[in-house]
């Protein structure tokens, strides 16, 4: 009996070690999940705990390297590279998802991300261009590849500000050259504005530009027929103003005779009414 009742103990004994064991194991095993551990990352992400959230997405990375987690902790790694403002490292770790992982279902914000990189760089028109092109052509590739995409449409609008930035670099190098007389360089990058970026702000005084290098170089009929130009899609700008005091057109000629023999009429048919 006293045995019966050992055995029976120590059985009961044996399924409650088993059981917390299984129990502990299955505690262990859901705590170690790719899924888990994301999430933890995201935590760490959430509260700007960056360097141990790249620890953490790093550690899912090596980890798991087969995993859907993996993946999204290369993009967050490398989001996170942009936020500390390592915009190179951030671009090589971007490039490098895209070449990996051309069908992954987040490889647009993977573009697009790579084109933010290029576009915090740039400062000012006045400073190397090579980051306006950059960014131009990443964010071009979002809108060519993904129409669809939540990113094309900001895309679009930061390919409006680069464009604009590229012509505002024209026209100071344009005007650099002006200064100097050097006049067919400086030509070349007003025409670049006017042949490139019709729609930018720019364009009135770029041709206005053009007029005056004519005018400098004794070119007047090209000179009012730039002008024209001007008169004829900007009548209301300062450029044409200041085009039509530097030459003149013949149309504006014209048009002050017309104007001249207008005021004669009307002072003629106001004495005309007086006498009556």
């Amino acid at each position: 009996m006293i045995k019966i009742f050992k055995l029976s103990f120590f059985c009961l004994i044996l399924l409650l070690v088993i059981s917390c064991g299984k129990k502990e194991k299955e505690q262990i095993d859901i705590n170690s999940t790719p899924e888990y551990l994301y999430e933890l990352a995201m935590v760490e992400l959430d509260n700007k705990n960056y360097d141990l959230a790249q620890a953490k997405f790093k550690e899912i990375e090596y980890s798991f390297p087969l995993s859907n987690e993996a993946v999204q902790s290369q993009i967050m790694i490398a989001f996170i590279e942009y936020i500390k403002m390592n915009y190179q490292e951030a671009i090589f770790k971007f490039s490098k998802i895209i070449n990996q992982y051309p069908s992954h279902k987040d490889i647009d914000y993977a573009y697009f991300m790579k084109a933010m990189c290029y576009f915090e760089q740039i400062n000012s028109e006045f400073l190397d261009g090579d980051n306006n092109y950059k960014a131009l052509d990443s964010f071009n590739q979002i809108i060519n590849r993904f129409p669809n995409s939540k990113y094309a449409k900001d895309s679009q609008q930061k390919i409006i500000f680069v464009k604009e930035n590229i012509a505002a670099k024209h026209m100071d190098i344009g005007y650099f050259y002006l200064n100097q007389k050097k006049y067919l360089a400086a030509m070349k990058r007003y025409k670049l504005v006017i042949d490139n970026h019709p729609k930018s702000k720019f364009v009135p005084e770029a041709l206005y530009r053009l007029v005056e290098i004519y005018s400098s170089l004794g070119i007047i009929e090209d000179a009012k027929k730039t002008a024209s130009v001007i008169g004829y899609n900007y009548p209301t700008s300062k450029w044409y103003k200041y085009s039509y005091e530097l030459v003149g057109t013949d149309d504006d000629k014209k048009n002050e005779k017309k104007t001249f023999f207008s005021k004669i009429k009307d002072l003629l048919k106001k004495n005309n009414e007086k006498n009556k």
